[in-house]
């Protein structure tokens, strides 16, 4: 059949079964924007305040439901505001599609209206790019896009139209999509049998879990073989989820502000098993002093991630969830009792602890996880209460924290929220953000009210930027260069005055009636819970340091 540019692209967008699209129309894809009125009732498109919240939603739907996320924008600043949500996307694996359209054909390389070589700008930030100038290539592009953008180690793939081409006229013929095989395994006899000999000598194993867990779906062959292990486990950011947190094997989260049972433990164990897991700096701090005494084995489904941070002594490459079905086949239960018993006492030893006479950030989210039963899906933004959200909620489900772990992205969880809570209309959502994040990307409110998208935003309000400060009280002799936030800024009023719903919250008392009241309303709620601007996130390794010199507020008095 004969179609238009623009009516491929949608047709096509139908064919990967993409049922939202998050975007900001403008002039150069003003045709795909007609095409999608024609289709309203087949693909829902969820008009963003900001370009950069489009590209965050469509991340947060991606990670929220597995599927690839679809976020759009038209030429010159539309593209370019994109480009931080891209590279978010790029920095934790989320598998997205970003289109764009540009100036017409003839018009390029001239400096036009809105021009920008967008293909060009997020090279380095894409799985790949495509700038499209024949609508002869265009549907095949698009099907190419999805496939690469889902493959393998998922990320984000931009295609860019001229617009021109949104209006050109070809033969269009549907195509059935194939569906994605992962690429499974690249790895020999010898590879796997080596895994197995040094996970039946060891003695005191440790398991180091990663976003891939996640990726991969691989949540159910974690736990058989942490059970066959008989191991601990730690996660990173990005393997929240991955494995029960409820768990008595789990010890919490790893490196920079993890535990200290995880950062102790890891140090001592004498086998780390690395599980979609790539060694970031803010896990492993010293390299040279990292699991020094252990054998450590890699899976990953990335061959560039073994031995890139980390040297290895043995690597499964391939998909996690493949490779773990085969292992636990193959590997006989083992018994670690004497070095499971030195974990549970660490974790008595060491555990998790803020000061409970006020309120306090760790209580809002501790009430939070009570409340919702640890079953709500929460995002945040980074800092702070991005570390807190991560230490004191018990995710039991992977796809359930959704947060910027690469990039660091502020302001990437409200948009974030929004695509989670339209892939996952069931669960109760929750963005968490320090007030120096929230003011980044707080107009994506008025993306909330107008669909009445029933996020809940949590705003940890202590008029500082957090983790910032938090370094210059430690490392900078208390010189606030630029961190104070005390100004004339209602973040209530902000909230009402863009359709929503807010709440202020100042003791404990207030914190789980605010709660159930937010949940209750099934509508946007802002809830701003005013806290110390001193509170500080412990433990903590300074950076660059070994993870065992990992140290916490009693540490410092002690010190002083």
């Amino acid at each position: 059949m004969q179609l238009n540019g623009s009516e491929i692209v949608v047709e096509c967008l139908k064919e990967q079964g993409v049922d939202t699209v998050f975007g900001y129309p403008g002039g150069a894809i003003l045709n795909i924007y007609d095409a999608l009125y024609k289709h309203s009732d087949e693909i829902r498109h969820v008009l963003t305040s900001h370009e950069q919240g489009a590209a965050h939603a469509a991340d947060g739907y991606a990670r929220a439901t597995g599927k690839v996320g679809v976020c759009m924008a038209t030429s010159g600043p539309g593209a370019t505001n994109l480009v931080t949500g891209i590279a978010t996307a790029y920095m934790d694996s989320v598998p997205m599609v970003a289109i764009t359209a540009n100036v017409t054909l003839p018009m390029l390389g001239k400096d036009s209206f809105q021009e920008i070589d967008i293909a060009g700008v997020t090279m380095p930030i894409t799985k790949h790019g495509y700038i499209v100038k024949n609508v002869e290539e265009l549907a095949d592009t698009i099907r190419k896009a999805f496939a690469i953008a889902k493959s393998g180690r998922p990320g984000p793939v931009l295609v860019d139209i001229t617009k021109d081409v949104t209006a050109a006229v070809c033969e269009f013929t549907p195509k059935e999509i194939e569906k994605e095989q992962k690429r499974v395994t690249n790895y020999s006899e010898a590879d796997m049998e080596q895994v197995l000999t040094y996970i039946k000598a060891a003695k005191k194993p440790y398991i180091y879990l990663g976003g891939g867990a996640i990726i991969s779906d691989a949540a159910t062959e974690v736990a058989e073989f942490a059970e066959k292990l008989d191991a601990p486990v730690c996660d990173t950011l990005m393997g929240k989820g991955a494995f029960n947190g409820r768990s008595d094997r789990y010890t919490g989260m790893i490196g920079m502000h993890g535990t200290k049972t995880s950062n102790l433990g890891v140090s001592q164990c004498d086998l780390l098993v690395a599980l979609g897991a790539r060694f970031s700096d803010r896990v492993i701090g010293n390299p040279k002093k990292f699991a020094e005494d252990a054998k450590i084995i890699h899976i990953d489904i990335d061959a560039a991630e073994i031995n890139k941070n980390i040297r290895v002594d043995a690597s499964l490459v391939g998909d996690l969830k493949a490779i773990l079905t085969e292992l636990n086949a193959k590997l006989d239960p083992q018994e670690h009792k004497e070095w499971m018993d030195t974990i549970k006492d660490m974790k008595e030893i060491y555990p998790l602890k803020y000061e409970d006479e006020k309120l306090s950030c760790p209580y809002v989210i501790e009430e939070l996880d009570r409340i919702t039963k640890g079953e709500a899906l929460i995002t945040t933004d980074v800092g702070q209460h991005q570390m807190w959200a991560a230490q004191y909620y018990k995710y039991t489900q992977p796809r359930t924290f959704l947060s910027s772990g690469g990039l660091g992205t502020m302001g990437y969880g409200l948009g974030a929220c929004i695509g989670a809570q339209v892939g996952q209309p069931d669960k109760i959502c929750v963005n968490i953000a320090g007030d120096g994040c929230f003011r980044m990307n707080m107009n994506e409110l008025a993306t909330a009210s107008r669909y009445n998208i029933p996020i809940i935003q949590v705003v940890i309000n202590n008029h500082v930027l957090g983790m910032v400060r938090q370094w210059q009280t430690l490392f900078y002799g208390k010189r606030y260069s630029q961190t104070v936030l005390n100004d004339k800024v209602d973040f209530c009023k902000v909230a009402e005055g863009l359709g929503c719903t807010a709440i202020r919250v100042t003791t404990k008392e207030e914190v789980a009636p605010a709660i159930e009241k937010a949940i209750a309303l099934k509508a946007p709620v802002l809830i701003e819970c005013m806290i110390p601007e001193d509170d500080k996130v412990f433990p903590m390794v300074p950076a660059g340091a070994p993870i065992n010199e990992v140290f916490d507020g009693d540490d410092l008095k002690r010190q002083e």
